[in-house]
């Protein structure tokens, strides 16, 4: 089954590449890798939540973050394609960076995280299986909780 067919039968549709809200573009392929910046949790033009994660009143929930850290893996993956044209030209996926906006006693990045690594799991199978890194950051653009890159290999 292809990367394609994956989605469609998980019901996933990848939305579209989210504008860059600075001087860079959403994605560059070098060679057979494709680099993608740093993608935020926006759902229709938006971010769904802004702050710290953390447990406690005022902070975003681990819980949540998850779920914003899983869109922005579909984020990513929609700057991939915009490159690729297809994410069947996807051999593996290489790495993902993660950052969370941390409340200061939060350490549950890790957690968070796999709210990316696991969707990522779901669509590619053990190509979906990757180096990672998730790191607490005191603030990230537009007061997001949640930014994510992708390393991915293409066929």
């Amino acid at each position: 089954m292809s990367h394609e067919q994956r989605l469609a039968e998980l019901g996933i549709k990848l939305p579209a590449v989210a504008a860059p809200v600075a001087a860079y573009v959403p994605a560059v392929q070098t060679g057979r890798y494709v680099y993608t910046s740093g993608q935020l949790p926006f759902s229709e033009g938006a971010l769904p939540a802004t702050g710290k994660v953390g447990d406690g009143e005022g902070l975003v929930s681990p819980e949540d973050a998850a779920g914003y850290a899983r869109t922005c893996a579909l984020n990513a993956l929609a700057a991939v394609r915009s490159v690729t044209g297809s994410l069947d030209s996807i051999s593996r996926i290489v790495k993902v960076v993660g950052f969370v906006a941390s409340d200061p006693s939060f350490t549950g990045q890790p957690t968070v995280i796999n709210g990316a690594s696991d969707v990522l799991g779901e669509i590619f199978g053990d190509a979906g299986r990757h180096a990672r890194s998730a790191v607490g950051v005191a603030v990230l653009p537009l007061d997001s909780p949640v930014e994510l890159e992708l390393v991915v290999e293409l066929a």
